[in-house]
C-alpha cells in the first residue's frame, strides 16, 4: 500500500483482484475463527441489544462480513480511492483484541502482511500506516500454545518490517518508526526464553529494520535537530501475551510527530548507544553454545551499530547530533568493548571502527589515535594477559586497515607529524615487523598476517611511485632559527599540499627534537630544559606558560620527575604548576573525575608540602570552572585531600580498617564555607573512588615504546574530548599522490626488509613466498625511487642469501637442487631483477650479486655470451664498436643439453686420479638422470635465462658512477689474490671469470673508464707480476689488456698514454710466461698498431709499443710479426713522428742486428733506417716555415739524427758481411744526405766521434778476429774509410769555422786514413785500401784547397797535414799544393815525422 500509481491498463485487473483478495482474506480469518470452539459452536456467543435475546454475531465477525459484502460494491475503476482503513479495520481490531487467540491473531497479521506485499498506493495512506503500526505494536492475544505464540511474534515482526520496507514508509512519523524499533527490541528480549528460530528471526528482523531506517539518511537534507527524550531507551519492557501493554514515555516532542526523518534516527542512535552503555562485557566460555553467546546484549548492540554505520556513515557528518553521539558516547564504548576477551566482540568493534575510518575519519582524529594506541597496539603486542585469539583478531583488523591505501599515509600525516599525538605510523610498522618474526616456533598464522600487512603497506607505496607531488622532495631544515609557540599552531590551509606538506614536515622535525629533549629531561630536568632552549623549542628567557605547555603535552616524560618538578618550592616551578593546571578543562566534571584526570598526567610527589602545592593549584583551577556546588577554592582543596585519603584507605592492602560511607560523609562536614555538601554528592564520589582507584601512574608503565599504554578511563576520555575540540583538523590525503612517502619509507624500510626476510626464510608455502617476493620488489622500487641506498643494499644482501647459491659446494647435484628449490629460484630472479632495474643504487650489494654469478658460473648455468665478447681470438677485422652482446649465441638445445649433463669438475691431482681409479666401476654404471632431475635442471636453466644477467654488464654504461666503481671492486675482490703456484682449478676458473667480466665492463664504459681503470689495472698488474708459469689467468690478463687498448684508443685520446703505459706490464712478465705467449702478444700489438697508429701521439705511448716490438727481435717465432709491424710504422715515414723516431730507429737497429732475423730482413731494416733521414729533412723544412721556437725544435731533430747515426753504427760491426756492408753504406747515406737538416759544427763533431769509434773498432775486429767470423773485412774497411771521407767533406763547411776543434777533427781523419793504409792482415797488405785511400785523400785535399780551409796561413795545421800526408803518399801533397823551387827545397829538407808523432797529433 504505497509507492507510485500504476498506469490504468495495468491497474484495472489489479483493482478487480484487490476485491478478490479482500474477500479471500476475510474468509480465511472467519474460517480460523470458526475453527475455534468459542467462535465456531452452533449456539455461538450471542450478544443482544438490551439483553433481549436478539441473536447476532460478534462485532469482529460482523465487521468482517460487512467488508466482504461491500468488497464488490466499490467502483472497480476507482478502487484506489477507497480508504484502506475501511477494509483493514476488522483485521486491526482483531490484532488489538486480547479476546482472540494466537491462531486468529496470526491469521489477521498474515492478511495484513499480504496487503502490504501488494504495495498498492491508496488514499489516506498516512492514516492507514499510523493505524497499522499502532495496532501491530499494541498486539494482544491469548496464549494457549507456545509454538503459536512464537509464530504470532514472528508475524508481528514480519508486518513491522513490511511497514518500513514499503514504498509508503516515508509517510510514517518519527514516533511510529521509534515504536517499531521498540517493539522489535521487545520481541528480541522475549525471544531469549523462546525457541531458537524466534531468536534468530527476531534479531535478523531488527537488523533489517535498522538497516531500512538508516538507509534513508543519505536522502535527507541536513536539518537542525532539537533535543528530545529518548523514548526507546526508557521503554518499560514487559512480557507479551500477559495482557499488559508496553507503554512508552510519552513526553511531548514536536519533532517526533513529523514525517519519517532525522529525529527518529537520532532517537534510535541514542538507543543503540544506551544499549552499549548498559551492556556488560561477557567472557566466552569454551562450553557455551555459540548461538547462546550470540544472544548477548553487547554483541547484538554492536551489530546494530555496525548496520547503522554501514548504511549511513557517509551522511552522519551532516547531522551534528548523530555525529556528537558517535564521537563521544559510541566511540568511548567501542574503546571499552575493544578490550573484550571475546574475539567475536573484538572483531565487530574493529569492523565498526573500520567503517568509521572510511566514512568519518575527518571527524575522529584523536579517537582513532586512542583506538590504535589503546586497543590495537595493546592487543597485538601480546602483553597484558592478551589471548592468542585476541591478538589474531587485532592483527586481522590491522591488516584490513593497511589494505586501505590512504590509511598509513594519513596516520603518518595526522599522528606522527602531530606533536601531541603518538607516532601511530611508526608504532604500527614496528608492530607488524615484530609480529612477523617467529619466536622459537614454526611460522604461525599471526606471522603471516603481519607479513600481509607489511606487504600491503609497501605495495600501496610502490603503486604511487612516479606520481610524486612537487613538494615531496623539498628539503626541510633540521635546525630551527628561532623559538615560536608551536603547541597549538595549526596549518593555514589543509586543502593545499603545497602548504601543509612543509608544515607537517616542520612539525615532525620539532617532534623529533622534542623526543631528544624528553630523553634529556628524564635524566636531568634542568639539563633537559636547557637542551630544549638550545634547540629553540623553549624561549631563551624561560616563561612559565611555555614550560607548562611543554610538560603538559609532551609524551614520554618521566611521571616521577614531572611530579617532583611541579611540586618544587622554587618560585618559577610554582608559576609553572599554576600554568600547568590552566591547561586542563574541568568544565562539567565532578571533582573526583577532574582529580583523576589531573593526577594521571604525573605522579603525585610523596612530600606533604609538594602535595599541598599541587592540590592548591588543582583546586584553584577546578573552582574557576565548576563553581556550582563548592562555594570557594578552599572547599575544593579540602575535598581533594579527602578523596586522596579515601583512595589510599580503600586501595592500600596494608590498611585494614576501611572507611565507610558514613565515615567519609562525617569527615567532610561543614567544609563548604561552614555548610555541608549534599549527601548524594559525597556518596557518589565515595562509591566512585571505591569502585575505581585513582591511579597516579599509567596502568602499564612497561608497555608500548617505553611510554606505556594507559587504560582509557573516563577522566582520560573527557580529556581526550577536550583536546579533540582544539586539535588541528584531520588532513585527508589523495592516495594517488606520493606526497610524504619518502619520509615514511625511511621509517619502515629497515624493519620491513628484516621482517619479510625472516618470513621468507621460514616459510615453504608458495603463496607466502610469492607475497614475500612482492614485498621485496616493492621495497626495491621504493628504495630506487627515493634513492635509499642502504635499504636497497640490505635487501640485495638478504635476497642473495636466500638463493642458496653460496652453499653449492656441499651439495652432490647442485643444479638439480637449485632447480627443485622454488624459493631459491624466485630469490635469484628477484636479485637480478633488482640488479638490472635498480643497479644505480647498489653499492655493497654488488659483492653478494657477484658471488651469486660465480656460483651460477661454476654450475655452468650462465649464458656463453656473457663474456664471449672479450675473447682474445676475436678477429682483427671486427668493428671496435660492435656490441659484445651481439656475438653468436650457443644454440638453446645445446645449452640445455649442457645443463642436463653437467657434472662436477673432475680432479686431476694425484689423489684425485687415484680416487677416480678406485671409483671407475661406479662411474661406469652411473645411471642417467631421471625425468624429475631433467625437469629440475631445465627449471634452473630457465630461471637463469629470466635473470638476464648479461644485461647487467651490457647496461653497465648507464650505471651511476659510484655503483659502477663498487661493481668493479666487487669483481676484483671476488677474483682473490693471484698465486704464483699452487692455485686450484676452481680458484683459477673464478679468477678468470671475474677478469673477463672486468674487461667486459671496461669496454662497455669506455666513456668513463677513469672511474674504474685504476683498480682494474692494479688487479691485472698483480696477476702479471705474480705469475711465474703460463696459465689461463695470465693469458686472459695479458690479452684482455691488449684488447682494451685496441678498443679504447680511438675513443680516449686523453687516456692513450695511460692505456699504452699499462702495456708495460707485458714487459714485466716472467721469462717463461713471456716466451710462451710472445708470438700471440706480438700479433695483438701489430693489430693495435695497424688500427690505432694515428691515435698514438706521445713518446711515452710509442716507447711502450716499440719496446714490445723490439723484444721480438730476439724471439725466433715472433720476430717476423714484430718486424712487419715496425715496417708498417717506418715505411715511407707514414707513421714516423718526432715522438717515435728515435724509438723506431733503435728498434730497427735491433732487428738488423738480430741473429734470428734473416739477412734480407736485416738489410730491409737498414734501408728503413737510412730512408728515415728524409723525414728529418722534411720536418726541418716544416719547422722553418712555421717559425716560432724553431731553433729548439731543430735541436731536437739534430738529436734524432745523431741517435740514428748511433743506431746504424751498432750494426756496422755485424759479423754478417752483407749486413755489415749495407749498414756502412746506410750510415754513409745518413751522414751525407743531411742537406735539409742544417747540422751545426758541434753536432758534426759528435757524429765524428761515433765515426772514429766505428773505424777503430772495425780495424780492431779485422786484426783480431778470424776471417771465418768476419768475412771479407777489407771491403768493409774500404766502406768505412769512404764513409769517413765523404762525411768529412759533407761537414767541411760547417766544421771549418771551429778553429782548434776543426784542426783536431782533420788530424783525426788523417790519422785514421794513415792507419787504414798501413794495415796488414795476417802479414798481407790490403790492396784495395792501398789503392783507394790516396785517391780519397787527394779528393779531400783538393776540396779543402778549393774552399781555403787548408792554407799556408795556418802554419801549424799546414805542417801537421803535410807530415801525415807525406807518410801516406809522399808525392800527393806537392801534387795538390805545388810550390816554388826554393820553398820546395826547404820543404823537402824537413825530416819525416815518425809514426808516433802522427798518432800523437791525432
Amino acid at each position: 500500500m504505497g509507492g507510485p500509481s500504476r498506469s490504468s491498463a495495468a491497474t484495472c485487473p489489479l483493482r478487480t483482484s484487490m476485491a478478490c483478495v479482500v474477500i479471500a482474506e476475510v474468509s480465511t480469518v472467519l474460517a480460523v475463527m470458526r475453527h475455534n470452539v468459542r467462535w465456531g459452536s452452533p449456539i455461538g456467543v450471542r450478544y443482544g441489544a438490551g439483553g433481549h435475546g436478539d441473536d447476532s454475531d460478534h462485532p469482529f465477525i460482523q465487521s468482517l462480513k460487512l467488508v466482504r459484502s461491500l468488497a464488490f460494491t466499490w467502483d472497480p475503476h476507482d478502487f484506489l480511492s477507497v480508504d484502506p482503513t475501511v477494509y483493514l479495520r476488522p483485521f486491526l481490531d482483531i490484532i488489538r483484541s486480547d479476546e482472540t487467540g494466537a491462531p486468529i491473531t496470526g491469521a489477521a497479521l498474515n492478511s495484513l502482511y499480504k496487503f502490504f506485499a501488494l504495495d498498492v498506493s491508496t488514499a489516506n495512506i498516512t492514516g492507514t500506516l499510523d493505524a497499522v503500526v499502532d495496532a501491530v505494536t499494541g498486539c494482544r492475544f491469548e496464549v494457549t500454545d507456545l509454538a503459536m505464540e512464537e509464530a504470532v511474534l514472528m508475524k508481528i515482526l514480519q508486518v513491522l518490517l513490511g511497514c518500513v520496507r514499503s514504498r509508503a514508509a516515508p509517510a510514517l512519523t518519527n514516533r511510529h518508526v521509534c515504536t517499531i524499533v521498540n517493539t522489535c527490541f521487545r520481541v528480541v528480549q522475549q525471544a531469549g526464553s523462546k525457541g531458537e528460530l524466534l531468536q534468530r528471526v527476531s534479531r535478523q528482523t531488527m537488523q533489517e529494520v535498522v538497516r531500512c531506517v538508516f538507509s534513508r539518511l543519505a536522502d535527507l537534507s541536513p536539518e537542525e535537530v532539537k533535543p528530545s527524550t529518548n523514548q526507546i531507551a526508557e521503554t518499560k519492557i514487559v512480557q507479551n501475551g500477559s495482557g499488559d501493554s508496553t507503554e512508552l514515555n510519552q513526553e511531548p516532542d514536536p519533532a517526533l510527530s513529523e514525517r519519517f526523518g532525522v529525529p527518529c534516527m537520532v532517537e534510535i542512535f541514542e538507543f543503540l548507544c544506551s544499549l552499549l552503555n548498559i551492556a556488560e562485557d561477557i567472557e566466552i566460555n569454551a562450553r557455551v553454545n555459540p548461538i547462546d553467546f550470540d544472544e548477548d546484549v553487547p554483541l547484538f548492540a554492536l551489530g546494530l551499530v555496525q548496520t547503522a554505520i554501514e548504511l549511513s556513515g557517509s551522511s552522519i557528518h551532516k547531522h551534528r547530533k548523530l555525529l556528537c553521539f558517535l564521537k563521544d558516547e559510541l566511540f568511548r564504548n567501542l574503546m571499552q568493548f575493544g578490550l573484550s576477551m571475546s574475539p567475536l566482540i573484538l572483531s565487530t568493534v574493529c569492523n565498526i571502527v573500520l567503517n568509521l575510518f572510511c566514512h568519518l575519519r575527518g571527524e575522529l582524529k584523536l579517537q582513532l589515535e586512542a583506538f590504535f594506541s589503546n586497543v590495537i597496539l595493546r592487543l597485538a603486542q601480546s602483553r597484558h594477559g592478551v589471548t592468542y585469539q585476541q591478538q589474531e583478531v587485532a592483527m586481522e583488523a590491522l591488516i584490513d586497515f593497511c589494505r586501505q591505501k590512504e590509511f598509513m599515509a594519513e596516520m603518518y600525516i595526522n599522528m606522527d607529524c602531530e606533536i601531541m599525538c603518538a607516532n601511530v605510523f611508526e608504532d604500527l610498522i614496528s608492530l607488524l615487523s615484530k609480529n612477523a618474526f617467529p619466536v622459537n616456533a614454526p611460522l604461525s598464522s599471526l606471522n603471516v598476517l603481519a607479513l600481509e600487512g607489511l606487504v600491503a603497506v609497501v605495495q600501496s607505496f610502490s603503486e604511487r611511485v612516479g606520481s610524486r607531488h612537487h613538494t615531496s622532495d623539498l628539503a626541510v631544515s633540521e635546525e630551527l632559527d628561532e623559538y615560536h609557540p608551536f603547541w597549538l599552531v595549526k596549518c593555514e590551509d589543509i586543502t593545499d599540499p603545497g602548504k601543509w606538506v612543509q608544515f607537517m614536515r616542520n612539525r615532525k622535525v620539532i617532534k623529533k627534537k622534542l623526543a631528544g629533549g624528553v630523553d634529556q629531561f628524564n635524566r636531568d630536568p634542568k639539563k633537559g630544559l636547557e637542551f630544549l632552549q638550545y634547540a629553540k623549542l623553549l624561549p631563551e628567557n624561560l616563561d612559565p606558560e611555555s614550560v607548562a605547555l611543554l610538560l603538559r603535552y609532551t609524551p614520554g616524560l618521566d611521571k616521577n620527575l614531572l611530579g617532583d618538578y611541579l611540586g618544587h618550592h622554587d618560585v618559577f616551578c610554582i608559576l609553572v604548576l599554576h600554568e600547568f593546571s590552566r591547561t586542563f578543562d574541568f568544565t562539567g566534571m565532578n571533582l573526583d573525575t577532574a582529580l583523576r584526570l589531573f593526577l594521571e598526567t604525573f605522579r603525585l610527589p610523596g612530600e606533604s608540602q609538594k602535595i599541598q602545592r599541587v592540590l592548591e593549584a588543582f583546586s584553584e583551577r577546578y573552582y574557576e570552572q565548576s563553581p556550582q556546588i563548592l562555594v570557594n577554592k578552599d572547599a575544593a582543596l579540602i575535598l581533594s585531600y579527602s578523596l586522596i585519603l579515601l583512595n589510599t584507605n580503600q586501595h592500600n592492602i596494608r590498611v585494614k580498617n576501611k572507611m565507610t560511607e558514613e565515615d567519609f560523609i562525617r569527615n567532610n562536614r561543614r567544609i563548604n564555607g561552614g555548610l555541608d555538601l549534599p549527601r548524594e554528592y559525597l556518596s557518589e564520589m565515595y562509591f566512585s573512588i571505591c569502585r575505581n582507584e585513582i591511579r597516579t601512574m599509567p596502568a602499564d608503565p612497561d608497555a608500548g615504546s617505553g611510554v606505556g599504554i594507559p587504560e582509557m578511563t573516563l577522566s582520560r576520555w573527557l580529556d581526550l574530548m577536550a583536546k579533540a575540540n582544539k586539535a588541528s583538523p584531520y588532513i585527508k590525503w589523495d592516495c594517488s599522490q606520493a606526497i610524504l612517502d619518502r619520509d615514511m619509507f625511511a621509517v619502515m624500510a629497515g624493519p620491513a626488509v628484516a621482517a619479510i626476510s625472516v618470513v621468507f626464510d621460514y616459510t615453504e608455502h608458495s603463496r607466502v613466498i610469492s607475497s614475500c617476493i612482492d614485498g621485496f620488489m616493492a621495497v626495491a622500487k621504493l628504495a630506487a625511487s627515493y634513492h635509499t641506498e642502504e635499504a636497497l643494499n640490505d635487501l640485495v644482501v638478504a635476497l642473495c642469501k636466500f638463493t642458496n647459491l653460496q652453499n653449492i659446494s656441499n651439495i652432490d647435484d647442485p643444479v638439480t637442487a637449485f632447480g627443485e628449490d622454488t624459493k631459491a629460484r624466485m630469490a635469484t630472479e628477484a636479485v637480478f631483477y633488482i640488479a638490472n632495474n635498480y643497479g644505480d643504487l647498489i653499492r655493497s650489494g654488488w659483492k653478494s650479486i657477484v658471488n651469486c654469478m660465480l656460483s651460477l658460473h661454476k654450475l655452468g648455468l650462465l649464458p656463453a655470451r656473457l663474456t664471449s665478447g672479450v675473447s682474445t681470438d676475436e678477429s682483427s677485422e671486427a668493428s671496435s664498436s660492435e656490441s659484445l652482446i651481439t656475438k653468436p649465441l650457443v644454440a638453446p638445445t645445446a645449452a640445455t643439453q649442457n645443463v642436463a649433463n653437467s657434472n662436477p669438475r673432475r680432479s686431476y691431482s694425484l689423489m684425485g686420479r687415484f680416487t677416480q681409479l678406485l671409483l671407475l666401476d661406479t662411474e661406469e654404471v652411473q645411471t642417467q638422470p631421471t625425468e624429475e632431475q631433467l625437469a629440475a635442471r631445465q627449471s634452473a636453466s630457465d630461471t637463469v635465462t629470466k635473470c638476464q644477467i648479461d644485461n647487467i654488464f651490457a647496461e653497465s654504461k648507464f650505471l651511476h658512477a659510484d655503483s659502477l666503481s663498487h661493481l668493479a671492486r666487487a669483481l676484483v675482490q671476488a677474483a682473490g689474490q693471484p698465486k704464483k703456484i699452487g692455485a686450484s682449478s676452481d680458484e683459477e676458473d673464478t679468477a678468470v671469470f671475474c677478469l673477463e667480466l672486468l674487461i667486459t665492463i671496461t669496454l662497455y664504459n669506455r666513456d668513463r673508464i677513469t672511474l674504474i681503470w685504476q683498480g682494474i689495472y692494479e688487479h691485472i698488474a698483480r696477476i702479471v707480476q705474480s705469475t711465474v708459469m703460463p696459465c689461463n689467468l695470465v693469458e686472459k690478463a695479458v690479452f684482455g689488456l691488449l684488447h682494451i687498448c685496441q678498443r679504447l684508443l680511438p675513443y680516449k685520446e686523453n687516456l692513450s698514454d695511460d692505456l699504452l703505459r699499462s702495456l708495460q706490464l707485458i714487459l714485466k712478465l716472467d721469462a717463461r710466461v713471456a716466451d710462451a705467449y710472445c708470438e700471440n702478444i706480438t700479433q695483438e700489438v701489430a693489430r693495435l698498431l695497424k688500427a690505432n697508429a694515428p691515435h698514438i701521439r706521445s713518446q711515452t705511448g710509442w716507447r711502450t709499443v716499440i719496446n714490445l716490438l723490439s723484444i721480438t727481435a730476439r724471439h725466433p717465432d715472433a720476430c717476423e710479426t714484430g718486424f712487419n709491424a715496425l715496417v708498417f710504422i717506418m715505411s715511407d715515414g707514414t707513421h714516423l713522428s718526432p715522438a717515435n723516431f728515435i724509438l723506431c730507429t733503435e728498434a730497427a737497429g735491433q732487428f738488423a742486428d738480430s741473429r734470428f732475423v734473416p739477412g734480407d730482413r736485416s738489410v730491409q731494416a737498414l734501408e728503413l733506417m737510412a730512408g728515415s733521414v728524409s723525414c728529418l729533412s722534411r720536418w726541418c723544412n716544416e719547422v722553418r716555415e712555421v717559425g716560432g721556437e724553431a731553433e729548439l725544435i731543430l735541436d731536437g731533430i739534430r738529436e734524432m739524427w745523431l741517435r740514428l747515426v748511433l743506431a746504424l753504427r751498432q750494426v756496422c760491426t755485424d759479423n754478417r758481411e752483407e749486413v755489415r756492408n749495407h749498414a756502412l753504406i746506410s750510415m754513409q747515406r745518413c751522414l751525407v744526405g743531411v742537406d735539409g737538416i742544417c747540422l751545426s759544427g758541434p753536432v758534426w763533431l759528435q757524429s765524428f766521434e761515433v765515426v772514429f769509434q766505428l773505424l777503430d773498432e772495425m780495424l780492431e775486429i779485422a786484426k783480431s778476429h778470424s776471417p771465418k767470423d768476419y768475412r771479407n773485412m777489407e771491403t768493409s774497411l774500404l766502406h768505412a774509410i769512404k764513409l769517413m771521407s765523404k762525411a768529412f767533406l759533407q761537414s767541411l763547411q760547417d766544421v771549418s769555422a771551429l778553429g782548434q776543434a776543426f784542426a783536431e777533427l782533420w788530424l783525426g781523419v788523417l790519422s785514421r786514413i794513415e792507419q787504414y793504409v798501413k794495415v796488414k792482415l795476417r802479414g798481407r797488405r790490403m790492396e784495395k785500401l792501398h789503392e783507394a785511400i790516396p785517391e780519397l785523400l787527394k779528393n779531400t785535399l783538393l776540396v779543402m784547397k778549393a774552399s781555403g780551409t787548408l792554407s799556408r796561413d795556418d802554419k801549424g795545421l799546414w805542417d801537421a797535414t803535410y807530415k801525415i800526408v807525406n807518410n801516406i803518399a809522399p808525392s800527393l801533397f806537392l801534387e795538390v799544393f805545388p810550390e816554388p823551387d826554393k820553398k820546395n827545397k826547404e820543404m823537402t829538407s824537413v825530416p819525416a815525422v815518425p809514426d808516433g808523432g802522427i798518432q800523437a797529433a791525432a
